[in-house]
């Protein structure tokens, strides 16, 4: 799989290679919406429905297993086939059988939804789902639900992609506050000058974002930090990029690059959390879902962890730094089941908040519910106690948090790679954003972006 968006970190946490995908795919039921292997259509008068989903890690491909059993067996007239598609699979799968008119009947979608409904992809929610179960979705969640009033996707989560992590006894050492977060670059910049002389051979004081595509999702929060928008200007006509507040944004990864203050090769990918839990690092930068690694794989570093906030322009006006991230389950357009699938759907992320409890508590808290019962019910969990870093995430981090962009992903690989030259030195800011600008013109150009720019 080309990897192009926030799922490369769930090809990351996929246990299964490619090669196990053709086996999996080969024993999973019928690629045929409404048809489950081998029964012909399904038991008479019993609506059977194809639901997709990804690879994902461990206890959430355990929560998908269990919500498909429970609502199979929490009634007789819908039957739901469960599939799961490994994640570097994922893509080739469903595009071959959007191909071919046999695309599950409900599947899990990541991303904006908007290329999806503008090619018609996706069905109406509003019509298989009751409205007042769509009005409990909370308003971070709804850019990424609905387009022009109407509901395309229901959200499972929302995560934020950029969370700054550190090794208090690493700060404290160095004579580094290790109670709370960096709140400007500069902040962080002279910690890291602190920091720098305390370490030995192999450790560094950053592991940020150091690759075009990286760059490309996982920093949308903080272009708009320093810039005050995204990549593009408001109606999507032209490239937004070439000002001061990009090219700072492009300095300061540079000076980390420059004073080695982080590694030149990666310790360990963005979206893993080895080469902190091994200490080799006094600062990481991950998503929120990192520390579902610390609390499985390094256990000894749960309470020598600090979460916050990733630090802001010094001229922010408070304006935040993160990317916020989702996982949503969508019906598909041609559908001949919609009204299964949306009682499936419903019951599922829509209905009892027990029903939805054991993913969050399971994935350590580090993920936040996209209804304020499910919130409720979630903090509540005994377990809840022992995780103080929900607290940030749900209540500093992801409310303000910048929603994945809905412009094509051509436009953020083309910043994404202005960055990594930039940083590495192979270009200047000046050259490495006019090289930008004209491959995000192409992009405007070709997909007519301008007829399809937001309305609000």
């Amino acid at each position: 799989m080309t990897i192009t968006t926030p799922r490369a970190r769930r090809v990351a946490l996929s246990a299964l290679g490619a090669l196990t995908a053709v086996g999996l795919l080969a024993g999973c039921g019928s690629s045929t919406p409404g048809q489950s292997a081998g029964d012909g259509g399904g038991d008479k008068g019993v609506t059977t429905i194809q639901f997709w989903h990804r690879t994902f890690t461990p206890v959430e491909n355990e929560w998908y297993k269990d919500i498909v059993k429970k609502f199979n067996a929490s009634q007789k007239e819908i039957k739901v086939v469960d599939t799961e598609v490994p994640a570097d699979a994922w893509d080739q799968k469903m595009k071959a059988a959007q191909a071919a008119g046999k695309a599950p009947d409900i599947y899990t979608h990541s991303g904006s939804i908007q290329d999806a409904v503008n090619a018609g992809q996706l069905y109406e929610l509003d019509k298989v789902v009751d409205k007042a179960k769509l009005g409990e979705i909370i308003d971070a969640a709804k850019p990424v639900s609905e387009i022009g009033g109407k509901y395309y996707a229901y959200p499972l989560l929302l995560e934020a992609q950029t969370v700054l992590f550190w090794n208090k006894e690493m700060l404290t050492k160095a004579g580094v506050d290790s109670e709370a977060a960096p709140a400007t670059w500069d902040d962080l910049l002279a910690a890291c000058a602190k920091i720098q002389p305390t370490l030995a051979k192999g450790q560094y004081c950053i592991s940020p974002a150091g690759d075009a595509v990286t760059f490309a999702w996982s920093t949308v929060g903080q272009q708009y930090n320093f810039a005050g928008h995204t990549a593009l200007t408001s109606d999507w006509t032209k490239p937004d990029i070439n000002n001061d507040g990009y090219k700072k944004l492009m300095a300061n990864y540079k000076e980390l690059w420059d004073k080695g203050y982080m590694p030149k090769q990666a310790l360990d990918a963005y979206v893993g959390g080895k080469d902190f839990g091994e200490k080799k690092v006094a600062f990481k930068v991950s998503g929120s879902w990192m520390m579902s690694e610390i609390g499985s794989d390094f256990k000894d570093m749960l309470t020598n962890t600090g979460v916050g906030a990733f630090p802001s322009s010094s001229n922010a006006d408070g304006r935040t730094s993160t990317t916020l991230g989702n996982f949503k389950w969508v019906i598909d357009a041609k559908t001949k089941n919609a009204e299964a699938a949306g009682k499936f759907l419903e019951w599922s992320l829509a209905g009892d908040p027990a029903n939805l409890v054991p993913f969050f508590v399971n994935t350590q808290f580090t993920k936040v519910p996209v209804r304020q019962s499910v919130q409720d019910a979630v903090t509540k969990d005994e377990a809840a106690a022992k995780a103080p870093w929900s607290k940030v995430v749900i209540n500093d981090i992801a409310p303000t948090a910048i929603p994945e962009p809905t412009y094509p992903w051509d436009v953020s690989l083309a910043v994404g790679t202005a960055m990594e030259s930039v940083m590495k030195g192979a270009a200047t800011p000046d050259a490495a954003i006019a090289t930008a600008e004209k491959a995000i013109q192409t992009v405007i150009d070709r997909d007519k972006l301008s007829e399809k720019a937001p309305k609000n």
